[in-house]
């Protein structure tokens, strides 16, 4: 029963002046279920409205101080005989969760202490409180908590009020409620005043000497920022504070909740943090705090202007990692490890503009098929191209007239375009028409006219990038309907696109391509090479590149990769996308026998040793070889070693148990889980199954289980499994959209057989729900 774009439109034409005063009872967080009293002030202009409300019990209503009746389903109160001003109180129960949607309950395992996150969304506010659970009813909300008085709770607003296990916080300005957030435990927190707000850093308790180890960096990253969207927005930072949260158990990478960032705790690694994680992690940082104004301040109407939030918080989360945070090669990470991503999802059946149609997005379940790819990497790609064709200055003063026009209200894409349009003397509707309304991208190619290289366009956008010859002379280039030619890049090769500015397939011509097979790891440029890998994968994916031509390049370029990002980012993709879904399972272990022998390259440098590490021991056979790495690694690469040593038949469970209690924590217990899973045995695969098909099972483990079973090196043995993953998932998936993102996301790891490939276009043809219909979707034309 998910909303409706027509129900929503009704609704906010007859609901308005709503404010929530909501009241959480969590002092039993052992419970199956916790307090609420939700007070929602609101004017209707019609007799007949509803609230969401779900899974509720011991429910009581009163509107306007009178007990009242109402129907409910389970999930709606409707609400009759309605006629200007109201208060409506809602008391309830309302269950705790593990799958990351709604009050997510977690017992940390290292010391046996909980913690508490709303985690909410789409859907998903209706699961803390009662609530118009749409968008464009912004509403001030007041949260009070009743908790363990030794815990540390925090949410939307500053604490006004701590005693004695109560704690009241101030009220919000207008925000959707899909963002209101409380969390609560005994966090171990880093505070600090700066620019006259308070700011905080809190973490698990038994990541305490983390968060200390990271405190500067993360306090640095943050003020660097703040002060940096303080000098480019008009609009000031429009809440009154500003905590970030470390959560175990969240979903999505984070969640940009006012005043109250939340983020998955992984980013707060045990032992040594990789590169590519901490240029990640500074570019989520900015990206969540870009959110404060696109999206918080100014929010989407309905979901089809989800890239109004996504694509802008994108591009400027690794715009300002690396221009104000200095964190050099943020852009990496987009370039190399999302937006090739972004060309596959533009080439599916799925696949949407970036700025759809709202009739294209008929309710709130199928809005959640669009939180994808397209909305941020081809989002923050088109926008990349939008500021390159614009000029900076420009797109600026036209985010700034809409972000001021529209500050603590609902935009839309038209709303945005005016204010493009008003700053600027270039046809901007026209660019969105072609950039922003329609799907698919175009193909840049290079030819030959002699020795000049001469581009060419297939497709309809005009386009400004770079083009850099192999020899580091480079040149931006306008390229439209008629081809440009580069004279002054005469008798060398070229790579266009060569910074990645625009969105694009590139083709090169034969004398480029040839220097680039050969030199690929010799070009001195990061953001060229990124570019250039991104091209090998898209050719791998549409098949104009066997695997095993691709594994070559492998082979010969990645031992003299010296970016620790790229080598992490090459051989993620290598195992996540090019073996699953290009190469034969019989196949596999000789495709991890030259990843291994690519990543056993010697260096000094700890970054790229530890990036090289990843790929080695997730793809080294050898035994010997695994248990002498041991005591090198990480915590979580030596997780990920044992893992292999049980893919490989060469570690027991007495072995993997003996490894889990040398460090007991959650990222134990899973390390452990996946590893067990991983064994090669009939009864290792059933009791992995009996564990990620409970009902109870929490998100995190269903992830590691799943992804301890499969294994292409052992395709006959979980052979049944895949089948059963294939008529099962649909149920696993009712528990939710977020959850069942987490089902799609979990599929098999491993070339399909045909018949099998029978199996899931048979459950495609039924009924399905709408996420893992998308997931599965994808994943069909992904295999061809």
């Amino acid at each position: 029963m998910s909303l409706t774009l027509d129900e929503a439109r009704a609704r906010a034409a007859v609901i308005s002046d709503v404010s929530y005063a909501v009241d959480l009872d969590l002092t039993d967080p052992s419970a199956d279920r916790f307090g609420c009293r939700t007070t929602v002030r609101f004017r209707a202009s019609a007799p007949d409205t509803f609230l969401e409300l779900t899974a509720a019990t011991d429910l009581e209503v009163t509107l306007d101080g009178a007990p009242v009746d109402p129907a409910y389903d389970g999930r709606r109160l409707h609400l009759t005989g309605l006629d200007g001003a109201h208060e409506l109180t809602v008391q309830a129960r309302l269950p705790f969760v593990t799958d990351g949607e709604g009050l997510h309950r977690t017992v940390d395992p290292a010391d046996g202490e909980t913690y508490l996150g709303a985690y909410l969304g789409l859907d998903v506010a209706q699961r803390l409180f009662a609530c118009f659970d749409q968008n464009d009813l912004k509403a001030p909300v007041t949260i009070s908590v009743a908790a363990d008085p030794s815990w540390t709770v925090l949410a939307n607003g500053r604490a006004v009020s701590e005693s004695g296990g109560h704690w009241e916080f101030a009220p919000t300005p207008p925000i959707p409620v899909a963002l209101v957030c409380v969390v609560a435990g005994p966090w171990r927190s880093v505070r600090w005043e700066h620019a006259g707000l308070p700011f905080g850093w809190h973490a698990r308790a038994s990541l305490a000497t983390e968060l200390a180890r990271d405190a500067d960096e993360l306090r640095a990253v943050t003020e660097a920022c703040f002060d940096h969207y303080a000098e480019i927005f008009e609009e000031p930072y429009p809440f009154d504070s500003f905590d970030q949260v470390l959560v175990p158990g969240l979903n999505w990478g984070a969640q940009e909740q006012p005043g109250c960032v939340i983020y998955r705790d992984e980013m707060l690694p045990v032992g040594r943090v990789p590169e590519d994680l901490r240029l990640l992690r500074a570019s989520v940082v900015a990206h969540e705090m870009a959110h404060m104004w696109f999206g918080d301040l100014v929010t989407m109407t309905w979901w089809e202007d989800s890239w109004l939030q996504e694509s802008f918080a994108d591009y400027l989360g690794y715009r300002v990692a690396e221009e104000a945070g200095g964190y050099v090669g943020a852009l990496l990470g987009h370039e190399a490890g999302r937006k090739p991503a972004a060309y596959d999802a533009d080439e599916r059946r799925s696949t949407h503009p970036v700025a759809a149609h709202p009739e294209d997005v008929p309710d709130v379940a199928a809005a959640a098929t669009i939180f994808d790819s397209i909305s941020y990497a081809k989002g923050n790609s088109v926008l990349r191209q939008l500021v390159t064709w614009l000029g900076d200055e420009t797109f600026l003063r036209g985010v700034n007239t809409y972000l001021t026009r529209h500050r603590f209200a609902n935009a839309t894409l038209a709303d945005f375009v005016a204010a493009l349009d008003e700053a600027s003397d270039r046809d901007v509707r026209a660019w969105v028409e072609v950039w922003l309304r329609q799907s698919g991208f175009d193909t840049i190619r290079v030819e030959r006219d002699g020795d000049v290289p001469v581009l060419h366009r297939d497709g309809v956008r005009p386009h400004r990038f770079r083009v850099t010859a192999l020899d580091g002379t480079s040149t931006y280039v306008d390229l439209a309907d008629d081809p440009v030619p580069l004279p002054q890049l005469a008798g060398l090769a070229v790579v266009p696109n060569s910074h990645g500015e625009t969105f694009a397939r590139i083709v090169l011509d034969e004398q480029s391509w040839d220097a680039v097979a050969t030199g690929l790891s010799g070009i001195e440029d990061d953001l060229t090479r990124s570019v250039l890998w991104t091209m090998l994968f898209d050719q791998v994916q549409t098949r104009d590149l066997a695997p095993q031509d691709f594994l070559a390049l492998v082979e010969r370029h990645l031992p003299a990769e010296r970016s620790p990002s790229l080598v992490s980012t090459i051989v993620t993709r290598t195992l996540g996308r090019v073996l699953p879904l290009r190469v034969p399972h019989e196949s596999v272990a000789e495709a991890h026998a030259l990843i291994a022998a690519a990543c056993a390259t010697p260096t000094d440098d700890p970054d790229l040793a530890q990036a090289f590490a990843g790929g080695l021991v997730a793809t080294q056979s050898d035994p010997a070889l695994l248990r002498g790495s041991l005591g090198s690694l990480t915590p979580a690469l030596r997780w990920r070693a044992v893992r292999r040593l049980a893919e490989v038949g060469a570690a027991d469970v007495e072995l993997i148990e003996a490894e889990r209690r040398r460090a007991p924590g959650l990222a134990a217990d899973l390390g452990a889980a996946a590893a067990l899973a991983a064994r090669p045995t009939p009864a290792a695969k059933a009791e992995a199954w009996a564990v990620a098909s409970d009902p109870a099972v929490g998100n995190r483990m269903f992830t590691a289980v799943l992804g301890g079973l499969w294994s292409a090196q052992q395709a006959d043995l979980i052979a049944p499994y895949v089948d059963r993953y294939l008529r099962e998932a649909p149920s696993w998936s009712e528990r939710g959209a977020g959850f069942a993102q987490v089902v799609g996301q979990a599929r098999p790891t491993l070339l399909l057989t045909d018949a099998q490939r029978a199996l899931l276009h048979e459950q495609l043809a039924g009924e399905l729900p709408t996420v893992l219909r998308r997931q599965w979707s994808d994943w069909a034309d992904d295999l061809g």
